[in-house]
């Protein structure tokens, strides 16, 4: 595995579009496990192919239920070509930060609830339904492989000062 660079705006390759992948190969296999690494070396919760350059749709989000339980296993989700199928009307603001927008946050209205179906690394179709942070982290990455970033959603950013506490990226 290997460490990728991570990309930051202005790069033109977090304003496209990825393409969806058609072929489930050892080169795909290779790619996400250096996301993964990539995304835990960060640190980071998701991580989407374009934010290391590739435009593909895959991505990689790692949550656990309880994030102020130290130990509290986390689980790895890995899609390809994921799409949201279903979203709740309920929605709630909440501060994101991204990887490929070091040092800002922003406030953004996300669906509280989502089924994002898409494919496993060896190309099964695969559903999640996720609820509340891990709903945002989801819409957070699937933006990122339709070429959005967060700062265009958010209804304020900012650049935090030193004394706040620092919160996951995604």
């Amino acid at each position: 595995m290997t460490l990728r660079q991570i990309v930051t705006l202005p790069d033109p390759i977090l304003r496209r579009k990825a393409k969806p992948v058609t072929r489930f190969d050892a080169d795909l296999q290779t790619l996400i496990d250096d996301m993964i690494e990539t995304m835990r070396e960060a640190p980071g919760v998701g991580l989407a192919a374009p934010q290391v350059g590739i435009p593909e749709r895959v991505i990689v989000v790692e949550y656990a239920e309880d994030e102020e339980d130290e130990v509290a296993p986390k689980k790895l989700y890995v899609m390809v070509n994921p799409e949201i199928k279903a979203a709740s009307e309920e929605t709630e603001e909440g501060i994101e930060g991204c990887l490929s927008v070091p040092g800002w946050q922003g406030e953004v209205e996300r669906a509280l609830a989502v089924t994002v179906k898409g494919q496993t690394s060896r190309g099964k179709p695969m559903k999640v339904k996720a609820k509340g942070w891990m709903a945002r982290i989801f819409q957070h990455e699937i933006d990122h492989i339709n070429g959005v970033v967060f700062t265009d959603r958010a209804t304020k950013v900012w650049k935090p000062q030193p004394e706040q506490a620092p919160l996951d990226n995604v």
